[in-house]
């Protein structure tokens, strides 16, 4: 398992560092970081801190993701999902949380409110050309490969 490095803000000393859940599990949660109860009415955007900062070595990002069990149970998600947090950034990690259900939800210190997953990534460089190759699905875009699965017959 590789090793990167955390630290954690003067004011989150006590919260629980990032940490997976179960042995196979992609995401790790991350817990809010606030001093009273924050409360997101229905169609509102609160940001939440998070108390972590991070350095992530070259050729990796750090996604944010929304929790399903509170998109499911209370429609809490987040606006940009999936966030990205960029190798070199060190200010601390904070989630746009939005409350797409019908009644106010609560934050408490400590929730788990999002969960990041940590990926490789490669950056390339773009090389102009005046024809792309054919490929079979060409320009057909939003919606072109349908809703059903394809059978092979």
């Amino acid at each position: 398992m590789n090793e990167f490095l955390i630290k954690q803000t003067d004011d989150a000393k006590d919260l629980p560092l990032p940490a997976y859940q179960t042995e196979l599990s992609a995401g790790m949660d991350l817990h809010a970081n606030v001093h009273e109860p924050i409360t997101i009415n229905p169609m509102q955007i609160k940001l939440i801190p998070c108390g972590i900062k991070i350095a992530l070595p070259q050729g990796y990002e750090a996604q944010i993701r929304p929790r399903s069990g509170l998109a499911l149970r209370h429609g809490i998600g987040m606006p940009n999902a999936p966030g990205t947090v960029d190798g070199d950034y060190r200010g601390e990690i904070s989630v746009p949380l939005i409350n797409q259900g019908g009644i106010s939800f609560i934050i408490n210190r400590g929730d788990r409110i999002a969960q990041m997953v940590i990926n490789r990534i490669e950056q390339v460089r773009f090389n102009v050309v005046d024809e792309l190759p054919e490929s079979q699905r060409g320009d057909c875009g939003f919606g072109s490969t349908g809703l059903a699965a394809k059978t092979t017959e």
